[in-house]
């Protein structure tokens, strides 16, 4: 049997809904009503950008899908700046921000699109720097070794290390999380904390999605290995970026006229709702297919996906 487009969404995202008690008829229908009034869709960033002064941008799936930029929402984020607003890209790339700006370069993204880079892969090396010495068994691709390089980390087999730091697979374009399992099982026996340098799943890469270091830490804490992350949804990324947006406006930012981005109920929206700011959610992001119907789901069913709604939805952020 074909699956639902709400359990197509919790399977890929690994959702897991809170069990509660069934509504009287007369409560889902009051329940029914509360979420149908909050699921709103948009057209555009401007019609909600009147009480905001600052934007948290995700990057991957709102301004580029990893091989070429979306022009038109760079042109939104920069016509919010250009009216004095900030753009701050908060992403769970394990990249550096000098890096991540060059990238964005590479594929269309303009400079004058964002002000600032918040990135999971920035508090991770901040992470390793403070603890000077300790042995590190490093899983990922070459280009991801600004995470350590330069630190006093000596690097070291899974036997020796001291923690293990996840960047993403090896190779993401055929790896999978099972890949990894057994190393997983050994690293859980030494009773190793591996620090994660990108909660993401899955992320875009032109039509095709490839695993990123979250689906490595989300198996080893399935295992019953200690993970720390770095990265939406947990808040160290939300207060970095925020201090960035408070640096360029001159002062404390109001969260009550923040305003994220994303394209990801576990990261975006939970993180969000986490920092207690509102959140824009694009639904044409890594579960685009899955999020066809969503304006025609029953109002249970909404309230199972989201929990809380975000403030609004748009198919493509323009």
């Amino acid at each position: 049997m074909q699956k639902s487009t709400l359990g197509k969404i919790q399977e890929s995202q690994r959702l897991r809904p809170p069990q509660k008690t069934v509504p009287s008829l007369q409560g889902r229908a009051k329940q029914a009503a509360r979420i149908m009034t909050t699921l709103h869709f948009v057209e555009s960033l401007r019609e909600l950008t009147s009480d905001v002064d600052v934007v948290l941008s995700d990057i991957w799936g709102v301004v580029h899908n990893g091989v070429a930029s979306f022009p038109e929402a760079c042109k939104a984020l920069h016509n919010f700046r250009s009216q004095g607003g900030t753009v701050i890209m908060i992403t769970n790339s394990p990249l550096l921000p000098d890096s991540l700006q060059q990238q964005l370069r590479h594929l269309g993204v303009p400079d004058d699109t964002y002000d600032a880079i918040a990135s999971s892969g920035d508090l991770t090396r901040l992470y390793v720097a403070d603890h000077p010495g300790r042995r590190v068994f490093w899983i990922g691709p070459d280009r991801h070794d600004s995470i350590h390089r330069g630190l006093d980390a000596p690097l070291a087999s899974l036997d020796e290390a001291d923690y293990i730091i996840c960047t993403g697979p090896y190779d993401d374009e055929t790896e999978s999380p099972e890949d990894y399992r057994g190393m997983m099982l050994k690293a859980r026996e030494r009773k190793l904390t591996l620090v994660c340098a990108n909660p993401d799943i899955v992320v875009e890469r032109g039509d095709r999605l490839i695993y990123c270091a979250g689906a490595i830490a989300e198996l080893y804490r399935e295992l019953g290995g200690e993970v720390i992350f770095y990265g939406k949804p947990h808040r160290p990324i939300y207060e970095r970026a925020i201090a960035l947006a408070g640096e360029r406006q001159g002062h404390p930012i109001d969260r009550k006229r923040v305003l994220a981005i994303g394209d990801s109920v576990r990261t975006d929206v939970a993180g969000a709702r986490g920092f207690g700011i509102d959140c824009l959610f694009v639904t044409r992001g890594i579960h685009s297919e899955q999020f066809e119907g969503l304006d025609q789901l029953d109002p249970a069913s909404v309230r199972e996906l989201f929990g809380h709604p975000p403030r609004a939805l748009i198919r493509e952020l323009r």
